[in-house]
């Protein structure tokens, strides 16, 4: 298999990310620290299930917490998404239709020479 360039917590982004509560929770606190009682009522959680859900972020290096006082503010760890960003981009020269990339791929087949030589 080629190697790519692969961040090395690349799973964990896409295991924190595999969930709609945590997708969301991304999003907000890219926007603007939270606090966890913030976040739990905005998603409708209890706070038990908002910190398996945190949990998960901050293993993946996804969040950045802050405890001012006796509350714990997050936000987003923008770093850990530049990874991600950077291992979609390296497909980007291939991008097109699903048709295109067929076609083109046939074409391919079509031009390749069989083991005698010859063009199929």
């Amino acid at each position: 298999m080629v190697n790519h360039h692969i961040p090395k917590n690349l799973d964990k982004v896409f295991e924190a990310l595999a969930n709609e509560h945590r997708r969301e929770i991304v999003y907000v606190v890219a926007l603007q620290p939270y606090s966890i009682n913030q976040l739990a009522s905005m998603q409708d959680l209890s706070l038990q299930a908002i910190y398996k859900h945190i949990k998960l972020l901050e293993d993946a290096d996804m969040i950045i917490r802050k405890k001012i006082g006796r509350t714990h503010f997050l936000t987003l760890k923008r770093k850990s998404l530049r990874g991600l960003q950077e291992w979609v981009m390296q497909y980007h020269p291939y991008w097109g239709n699903d048709e295109e990339t067929l076609e083109n791929y046939t074409q391919y087949l079509d031009e390749k020479p069989t083991r005698g030589g010859e063009k199929r």
